[in-house]
Formats: structure tokens, sequence, C-alpha cells
């Protein structure tokens, strides 16, 4: 019976050695998979970005001091179709809107590869400048503002726009676009060229989108080859899980 009871502890002991070396030789495969799987996701289906500013407040918190929503932007939707007003887009800035971007990568050749390697799989930030705005015009249209309510009109027509919260002042007979001292909300008239975005932040009073960079060669609109998905959730902080409203805001 002893020796039986040792053979059979031999047996298990042997089984295990088995499978921890089976398990050991699969690892790096699994690894692998795992690591393309995530490059396929990140790079054809949906990536998760930081947001950096406080341009998309109160839709997307990314204030000094505070902790910056984190959003999953799909990237399937376009393309089968492009960007239309009110979609909550994430883009890379077009050079005039990156003069003053500053790479992420390090000097050091060993340590950027690596950083490089890490962004393929979503594990460190892509270096480019990618901002995150509001559709308001699309190619074709023109855009400006404001009429006697201070809103901003697409082909003529008043938007509706829900989801500012934060502008600047407008007070019929005070302060507009014709007054001496003219309102901030005022720019335009801009028609957008085909193939391209006027885009805003919903923090109207402190947003550097279209409108600060008018005197470009796009006249502040950016190509819609420059988007990268729709911003679809917040998944961080827990506190702000939910999703990204994107109403239809032109009137018919």
């Amino acid at each position: 019976m002893q020796q039986r009871s040792t053979d059979d502890t031999s047996e298990r002991d042997r089984k295990q050695d088995k499978k921890e070396k089976s398990f050991l030789r699969e690892l790096p495969v699994l690894i692998l998979v795992a690591l393309v799987l995530s490059f396929l996701l990140q790079t054809f289906v949906a990536r998760v970005y930081l947001i950096p500013s406080e341009s998309m407040e109160p839709t997307l918190h990314g204030c000094p001091g505070c902790t910056g929503d984190r959003i999953v932007v799909e990237k399937i939707g376009y393309r089968f179709g492009d960007p239309r007003p009110g979609d909550v887009v994430v883009f890379r800035g077009p050079d005039s809107w990156s003069t003053g971007y500053v790479s992420t990568r390090s000097d050091n050749v060993v340590i950027r590869g690596v950083q490089e390697v890490g962004s393929l799989v979503g594990l460190v930030p892509p270096d480019e400048n990618d901002l995150v705005k509001r559709v308001i015009a699309v190619g074709g249209q023109t855009v400006e503002c404001c009429d006697d309510q201070g809103r901003v009109l697409v082909d003529g027509k008043p938007l509706d726009e829900p989801y500012i919260e934060m502008d600047f002042p407008f007070t019929p007979g005070v302060v507009t676009c014709e007054t001496e001292v003219r309102s901030g909300r005022c720019f335009g008239p801009v028609t957008v060229p085909d193939g391209h975005l006027w885009v805003m932040g919903d923090n109207r009073s402190n947003s550097a989108d279209s409108r600060y960079h008018v005197a470009d060669e796009n006249q502040g609109t950016i190509p819609i080859d420059n988007v990268i998905g729709k911003a679809r959730f917040i998944v961080l902080p827990p506190s702000r899980w939910g999703t990204i409203d994107s109403p239809e805001i032109q009137q018919p």
C-alpha cells in the first residue's frame, strides 16, 4: 500500500511538471496572440483616448488639475459614412493646429522604439496631436455666427445646441455682432470645402477650434481624412461612465 501511494504521488508530480512546462512553452504564443489582437482592435475597431483640455466642458472633462475623461473612440462607422453635424469626433490636428505640439517620445533611440511598439498595442498614447471637437458643419455648408439670439447659423438656419453651457456674452442691443464691441461669438461666414468639417468645442468661450484657425489654408476646417473616429463612451473615471451624446443639431 505504501509503495502504491508513493507511485501515485510521483505520477501526480510528473503530470504537474508536464503541465507547467507546457504552459511555459505556450505562454510566449499567448502573449503574441494577445498583442496582435490588441493591435487589430486598436487600429481598426476602437481605442481609448485621454481628454487633455477643457475645450469640451461640460460634455467631456479635461480641466487643469482634474482627472481627465478617458473615452472610447469607435473607428468602424466612418468607414461606411462621413461624420455628420452633432457628432463628437477625435482627429489628428492639421499642421496649423499643431504649432505648439511637443512630441511625447524619448530622445533615447531604444526607449523611443519601445514607446512606438507600446503605441501599436495601445499601451502608450500615439505620438500625434489628437484633438476632440463637435462637428458643426460639413462640406458645402456655410457656417457663421450669430443670429439675433446669438445662435450659430448653418446655411442661414440657427442650430439647436443643448450641450452648450459656457459661451461668450451676447446681449441684443448691448453686445452683438453689430455693436462697437463685438461679441466673442461672432465669426464667418465660412463655406466649408468638400471633404472637410467645421468643428467647435462645447466650451465655446475656451476652445481653440475652427474659429481660432480660420486664417489658415483650409479656413479653419479639418480634412475628413484626419478623423480617427467617433467618441462613443466615457470609461474613466467611474463616476462619469456613460455614452457621449451626438444630437441632431441642424434644423430642417
